[in-house]
């Protein structure tokens, strides 16, 4: 099955990770990290400055691709895009 995300698309067999991040600045100029959205809503609230969102896919051959979103109701949407794909196989 061919997955789109992002205008890109990608052979789901290929696929071997895909997750959702949430995109923080370490306090170290302009460098960031990723973290758990679980972790930045029950742990994280006020203690970190969220930067932006990402679905992050590592493939079979060992490249990773990071699809970045501003908010985290584009993160949503896209999520949503991505399942809908997958049920409507």
């Amino acid at each position: 099955m061919i997955l789109t995300i992002a205008d890109t698309q990608l052979d789901s067999k290929q696929i071997t990770k895909l997750y959702p991040v949430a995109i923080v600045g370490t306090g170290e100029e302009n460098e960031t990290t990723h973290i758990s959205i679980e972790w930045l809503e029950t742990e994280g609230v006020g203690k970190v400055i969220v930067v932006g969102y990402a679905i992050v896919v590592n493939l079979q051959d060992g490249v990773k691709k990071e699809f970045f979103y501003h908010t985290k109701d584009e993160l949503t949407e896209e999520i949503i895009s991505i399942q809908k794909q997958f049920t409507s196989k």
